[in-house]
């Protein structure tokens, strides 16, 4: 039977969801098959829970792993006719069902509301036992003292330890912030001796969006943009004039306001198109009153959405303050925070350590994406993204800075930035936003671009209006170490991200070119396809080094470098220019590393397939289990990559650039926020090779100058 692990509130509004998700994260990279089960559902269907719908999302599990049990009217039904067995025997049922497609199973247990509370605990502690489940506790800190709290400790260990439960860890939630260390300090130590998890209440996670409002009070939307996930920071009445109203207005405020007050109405609108005027983040007209058709069409251009609904102003603001914010609400943003304070708090491999789980087996796309943000977080890195008035930017930079994956600056003019950022409902606090044209770094960039390509006639003129250009301007960035990678792109081609890498930033010693691979991630495991973006027609020594480069990448992500040198022929069975290129790039590999498995040329069909390659190959290291392919042309590899892609339902991740002194990596104009999140991580990770203070690159110093006339296809993103 698979694993279990319950997660039990201890105390009513513990906030146990944070728990169970940030479990799930981090199991998802250390099992092959994580379950979720909620044993006691609110609502009229087990499976419309809306934390059994997010883990499936966010975790995508199928039904078999991922299931309610019981509602909680069955439940109640059911213990007031004393038939506590029932219950058990369904629980444990669905688990049982469960555990023949899962490793581990995350049992997720009520949350000991309203007067059934000692019931409740009773009952999940039963489950747990009967599920054979360690428990993870959860005690909730909100609105308790220090003292108060460490003894709502004391007393889950003792009611826990009297109801027989395997404790496998306590954890805090929904502390004040500024209680959190005297906490740790008055607690005392349990048995087992290991560590009290204490999560601050976070204020990210705290607020409701403006569609937690919306479904709590059932109101609907009339006007305005259709965005749900805006926070609401605070709320605003509108019961004074427009003059005195709008001093009072903040950022993200909900604004309740009559349906009958157009003058508040058009003063929201009119604040939200001024730079030096805040946004709300929605407008509710109240009392069921219709403004004019005209102001209507007004609010239609709203950036906030505008709802409607029946009841007075009073009892609609009060509705308002009393709803809660909910993780399993789904909000990117709301997981991103959840999942950021997670890391800061949890010493993720001390509290698995404890679990003794199986090892490793596969490597699935959803687990290498989630290992990459946790590689990036592990040692933390500088990334500048210069297209700061591109929202998908703003968007990903939001979501890297709640799940806290490493240090960001945004380039661009910082009143635009933040004015786009606002009218989209996108925090940037924390995120630093420089404008290249009013920088002081301008002149030292300047300066030194001057320097580095006085060789080309570039003069301090010419360099300083180059270094208003983003691109220039982050690379520069990278290259002096004030940042460590730049990720761009979304706006821009190929050629207009890398060019100024290639011009000054260049290649790493003993690396001639720029080159760049994909990484497949396919159902069970990750490949390695090079050069699929960047060299058109690679000749020997070319090959030789996108090998090499490739083989170099792949270790560092974490995959076995077993290098296939891709042709139409397979060993000595064909011959030709072509083939005789590829053969001849193999050998000088071979010779430059003689540790790395690597075979050529060799057919794709040979270099995956094992019983292809037993026939054409026998023997080979490679052959049948090959990790890296390198195609012999742009042509071939693009065109291969994007047919493995939409054929066989594989994640492209890339294209990631390789070679370079430090990490500057191109992004799709197609690219979406998902992409952009992970190529920053990506950036990070190979930032955290690069030594800390390593010197620039001089013209004409070790290192090749890397090309500069990029190939035309480069325009065009791969």
């Amino acid at each position: 039977m698979a694993k279990g692990i319950y997660v039990s509130a201890t105390t009513p509004g513990s906030g146990k969801s944070l728990v169970a998700l940030g479990l799930a994260d981090a199991l998802h990279r250390h099992a092959d098959r994580i379950g979720f089960f909620k044993p006691v559902v609110h609502g009229t269907s087990a499976a419309a829970d809306p934390m059994v719908a997010l883990m499936k999302s966010r975790f995508d599990l199928d039904d078999d792993r991922c299931r309610g049990g019981l509602t909680f009217a069955e439940v109640r039904r059911l213990l007031a006719e004393g038939n506590r067995a029932e219950i058990d025997a369904r629980c444990v049922e669905i688990f049982a069902e469960m555990s023949r497609h899962c490793d581990v199973v995350i049992v997720e247990g009520t949350d000991l509301t309203g007067q059934d509370a000692a019931v409740e605990f009773d009952l999940n502690a039963r489950l747990a036992n009967n599920l054979a489940a360690s428990v993870v506790a959860v005690v909730g800190a909100k609105g308790r003292t220090v003292d108060e709290a460490a003894d709502a400790v004391e007393v889950a260990r003792k009611e826990l330890a009297a109801e027989r439960c395997s404790l496998l860890a306590i954890m805090v939630n929904r502390a004040d912030p500024k209680d959190v260390d005297a906490i740790a300090a008055a607690l005392k130590p349990g048995a087992s001796g290991r560590p009290v998890y204490i999560f601050p209440e976070l204020e990210d996670i705290a607020r409701p969006t403006t569609g937690e409002v919306a479904t709590a009070l059932g109101i609907r939307q009339v006007a305005g943009r259709q965005d749900m996930e805006r926070d609401v920071r605070s709320i605003k009445v509108a019961a004074m004039n427009v003059a005195n109203f709008l001093h009072v207005l903040d950022d993200g405020a909900l604004v309740i306001v009559p349906g009958d007050r157009a003058d508040v109405m058009v003063a929201c609108l009119a604040s939200s198109f001024s730079p030096e005027f805040p946004v709300p983040s929605a407008l509710i007209l109240t009392g069921g009153l219709a403004p004019e058709p005209n102001i209507y069409s007004m609010l239609a251009q709203a950036p906030f959405p505008v709802f409607a609904g029946p009841d007075d102003t009073y009892t609609t603001a009060k509705q308002v303050s009393e709803v809660r914010s909910e993780i399993w609400s789904g909000h990117r943003r709301k997981v991103a925070s959840a999942l950021g304070l997670w890391a800061k708090r949890v010493d993720e491999a001390e509290l698995v350590e404890r679990l003794h789980l199986p090892r490793l087996e596969r490597m699935t796309p959803l687990r290498f994406l989630h290992d990459l943000i946790e590689r990036a977080r592990s040692q933390r890195r500088h990334i500048v993204l210069p297209e700061g008035t591109d929202v998908r930017i703003l968007r990903a930079a939001e979501i890297l800075h709640r799940r806290d994956v490493c240090d960001l600056t945004v380039l661009g003019n910082e009143s635009e930035v933040r004015e786009l950022a606002s009218t989209q409902g996108i925090d940037l606090n924390g995120i630093s936003i420089i404008d290249p044209a009013t920088s002081e770094l301008r002149q030292e960039f300047a300066q030194k671009y001057a320097e580095l390509r006085a060789h080309k006639g570039v003069d301090l003129a010419k360099a300083l209006e180059v270094m208003l250009d983003g691109s220039y301007f982050g690379t520069m960035m990278v290259q002096l170490g004030v940042v460590d990678g730049m990720v761009s792109g979304a706006a821009h081609t190929t050629a207009h991200t890398i060019r100024p890498a290639l011009e000054f930033v260049k290649t790493r010693p003993g690396v001639k070119l720029v080159s760049s691979v994909f990484l497949m991630l396919m159902p069970d495991r990750v490949l390695v396809y090079g050069d699929c973006a960047v060299n058109p027609e690679p000749n020997v020594e070319q090959l030789a080094d996108i090998a090499l480069a490739s083989a170099e990448t792949a270790a560092q992500f974490g995959v076995q470098p077993r290098v296939a040198m891709l042709s139409y022929s397979t060993g000595g069975s064909g011959a030709g220019e072509a083939v005789d290129a590829v053969r001849q790039a193999t050998e000088l590999v071979k010779s430059r590393r003689p540790d790395l498995a690597v075979e050529g040329p060799i057919q794709y069909d040979a270099a995956v397939d094992a019983a292809i390659a037993e026939s054409k190959m026998p023997g080979s290291t490679v052959a049948g289990q090959a990790t890296v392919f390198i195609f012999p042309d742009l042509n071939t590899g693009n065109n291969t990559y994007k047919a493995v892609q939409q054929s066989s339902g594989a994640v492209a991740v890339g294209p990631v650039l390789q070679g370079l002194r430090k990490p500057v990596n191109d992004l799709s104009r197609g690219c979406t926020v998902e992409d952009i999140v992970n190529t920053v991580a990506i950036t990070a990770i190979q930032a955290q090779s690069v030594p800390a203070h390593s010197a620039p690159a001089q013209s004409g110093a070790a290192g090749a100058p890397a090309s500069e006339a990029l190939a035309p296809s480069v325009e065009a993103k791969a």
